[in-house]
């Protein structure tokens, strides 16, 4: 049975991620790419649908674990009756291959320590043929293989792999699990030793070139190493997040693919990492973004696949049961087809970021502005599904006409400040229009309070993102009404949901599904964010502490959080969420009242 999710660390190599629970575990790795099907899908299945454990004969969960400074490189430690010992798992930043290193060392005493390994392609369906060999062992089902190097004596046992040793204090043993395509030959095996020093040089060099000195700063780079994890190196896309299906509700329907790359995520991971210093990372993000809605501006989608294709058809994978039988697993996403007006204004603000960031200017940057803002100005008006892709009816929300209004500001701040070219006027008077138009259909005077779409009563965590775009200042008192109004309706124990999912009757809400969700992660730091923007400072860094009081032992956050259970719900970990602490850990520590501190990860349990 799968772990809870938040028992589960990430490594990675740039390329793919795989996730590790405290058991020694490792329950989810898609080869060779983050959206490849899994040869580990234990995680939303069972043992039978591959995994790879390293840990002491006894079982049972590690006593402690850490990544090591900067890095992402994963230490857990066992304490037993025999002594201790230390698994040290890590991706060197891909080579030839995808390469899953796991070191076996002894720390004290001499512990017996089990390996198995099952290896199930094509989302754990598929059984490899496996040849044993003197340190090395192959597995190969049609166009994947992987070889499995070690010193350790390893038998076969119906396709599984096992093997036992036993480590005494300063031993170490490696185990090195290497994915190529079949039709060709296998790569160079790694060194695991020379490997780990590597990887920890890779990534201690990149965070050192981290631009923050705030009060957060091992939530901040803990974040940052986590967005560069589920960063494509190829392309410079950056997935939503390394998994799929890991559910918003406990037994519900509610479970998505997030190994895409969403263009809404774009300018506030933009935000994050100019304001944290990395603008090379930020310059291949911008350019991803080009690439992928390069074309037709009608064309344009909310995601994109990681090297920017368009065709992301959904399915469902019927073999597996589901994370805690959260069912239907689904592979893809149909809501790449879906309309979501406030996106052409997301691409328009993330060009403005990058232009304000000093980014190096392009031509054909801002001829694809300008075509976007055409599209805009004759589909404005348009119902749609809005920000978070509702598969029921289409509506006119308040938040895509207020991204509208957000890309026409952006162009014709680019025509007054920039010295583009294009018909100012026009699009000043398009941009008054949109504004007149929110603030008339969308605004509910009587409750004082921005509404989810024109002639609800509904109210939605995006509307707190309306002074932070600047459609209206923070001093509004229509935007301190909103910020009022969303804390009061939509928070549960303080943290806040996108919306309710449900009527007071119980009947489904405006996504047409069935059941509830937990707190957004992503949507309480904006909270956060928005109370601190009203002048509730206090309360704000009180907020944003106890959101960074929900990361997992080793910094790490999901999708969601369920106040009720204490766990973490949906995908992981969620750039999103860590895209959200690092803005609102940016926009806080800016004026900090004396005396707030923070908790390193390793000690908040």
């Amino acid at each position: 049975m799968a772990q809870r999710i938040e028992d589960y660390g990430l490594v990675g190599d740039l390329q793919t991620a795989a996730l590790v629970g405290r058991d020694g575990s490792i329950d989810w790795l898609c080869v060779p790419r983050f959206d490849s099907p899994a040869c580990f899908a234990a995680l939303l299945g069972d043992a039978d649908n591959g995994f790879w454990r390293i840990g002491p004969a006894g079982g049972g969960p590690c006593t402690r674990r850490r990544y090591r400074p900067d890095t992402l490189v994963l230490e857990s430690e066992w304490d037993t009756a025999d002594g201790t010992v230390r698994v040290i798992d890590f991706m060197p930043p891909r080579g030839e291959a995808a390469d899953l290193v796991r070191i076996v060392e002894g720390v004290r005493g001499r512990v017996p320590v089990t390996m198995d390994l099952r290896l199930r392609f094509d989302y754990g369906s598929v059984l490899p043929w496996v040849t044993v060999g003197r340190g090395e062992t192959t597995a190969i089902a049609g166009p994947d293989a992987a070889v499995l190097h070690t010193p350790a004596e390893v038998t076969r046992d119906d396709g599984d792999l096992r093997a036992r040793v036993e480590v005494a204090a300063g031993e170490r043993i490696p185990f090195v699990l290497t994915h190529h395509l079949s039709h060709l030959a296998p790569p160079r095996p790694v060194r695991a030793e020379h490997s780990l020093r590597s990887t920890e040089k890779f990534w201690t060099s990149w965070v050192g070139r981290i631009d923050y000195d705030g009060p957060w700063s091992e939530a901040v780079r803990r974040s940052v190493i986590t967005l560069k994890a589920l960063t494509y190196a190829p392309t410079g896309g950056i997935v939503a997040a390394a998994t799929t299906s890991l559910p918003e509700e406990l037994g519900g329907e509610r479970n998505w693919d997030y190994r895409f790359c969403w263009l809404r995520d774009a300018a506030f991971t933009l935000q994050s990492m100019i304001g944290t210093g990395y603008v090379e990372e930020a310059k291949a993000w911008r350019e991803w973004l080009l690439r992928a809605v390069a074309g037709d501006p009608a064309d344009l989608q909310i995601m994109y696949g990681l090297d920017g294709r368009r065709r992301i058809p959904e399915y469902t994978v019927d073999w597996l049961g589901g994370y805690e039988g959260a069912s239907p697993v689904r592979v893809g996403n149909a809501a790449a087809d879906q309309l979501q007006l406030d996106v052409w204004g997301e691409v328009l603000d993330c060009l403005h970021v990058a232009r304000e960031a000093g980014l190096a200017p392009s031509h054909d940057a801002w001829a694809l502005q300008h075509a976007l803002l055409d599209y805009l100005e004759g589909h404005w008006q348009d119902p749609d599904n809005g920000l978070w892709e509702v598969r029921g009816p289409q509506r006119p929300f308040v938040h895509s006409r207020v991204m509208a209004w957000a890309g026409v500001d952006r162009v014709v701040r680019a025509v007054e400040e920039r010295g583009r070219e294009g018909p100012l006027d026009q699009w000043r008077a398009l941009r008054a229009r949109i504004h007149d138009d929110v603030c008339t259909q969308g605004f509910d005077a009587r409750r004082n309070t921005f509404t989810q779409f024109y002639g609800s009563e509904g109210l939605d965590a995006a509307l707190l993102l309306i002074p932070r775009v600047g459609f209206l200042p923070w001093d509004d008192p229509r935007v301190v009404g909103t910020v009022d109004a969303v804390q009061r309706e939509l928070t549960e124990d303080g943290f806040l949901m996108r919306y309710r999912t449900v009527d007071d009757g119980g009947v489904h809400g405006v996504d047409g599904l069935s059941g509830r969700e937990g707190a957004f992660l992503a949507c309480s730091f904006w909270l956060a964010d928005a109370l601190f923007g009203i002048g509730r400072r206090d309360e704000a860094v009180a907020l944003f502490e106890r959101l960074l009081a929900l990361r997992n032992d080793v910094g790490l956050l999901s999708e969601e959080y369920d106040p009720r259970t204490g766990r973490h719900l949906g995908n992981t970990p969620q750039a999103f969420s860590h895209v959200g602490l690092v803005n609102a850990a940016l926009h806080l520590g800016r004026e900090l009242p004396a005396g707030t501190t923070t908790a390193p990860a390793e000690d908040v349990r």
